[in-house]
């Protein structure tokens, strides 16, 4: 796979997590019923329900900065795959099966966008443990 292809995989990836993320952020700020009214199904508290889209929407203005933070977007992605994780065993546990299909394909998208993060990482040099000074 060429870098042009690995990058255009990586900002489609990037842009769909985005919308989808970003979405799902402002809706539980805004107290979408949609949105809102599932996630207090499955259990959750108003204040984690606030706290998590705040840190949708921050998480989604690190992923679009290009050729910068690279630290933070790991702890972006890793972020939305914990999302992503208690998004589907909730939902399992509470509503079943077919509630959990948006999860599956939520994590389909952001596992070929990371994998393509990681790729560009190594084709610019900046893969962790290469090229990198720590200051200590």
């Amino acid at each position: 796979m060429t870098q042009k292809t690995t990058t255009t995989i990586y900002w489609i990836g990037t842009t769909l997590t985005s919308l989808w993320f970003g979405a799902s952020g402002f809706f539980e700020l805004t107290k979408n019923p949609v949105v809102w009214d599932i996630t207090v199904q499955l259990g959750y508290p108003a204040h984690f329900i606030y706290l998590l889209g705040v840190f949708k929407l921050s998480g989604v203005a690190v992923l679009l900065t290009p050729n910068r933070l690279h630290r933070l977007k790991e702890w972006v992605f890793a972020g939305i795959f914990f999302d992503i994780i208690f998004a589907f065993v909730s939902k399992l546990a509470v509503i079943g099966f077919p509630a959990t299909i948006d999860a599956i394909v939520a994590f389909v998208m952001v596992s070929v966008t990371y994998t393509m993060f990681r790729r560009l990482e190594k084709y610019s040099g900046n893969a962790f443990g290469q090229g990198q000074v720590l200051v200590q």
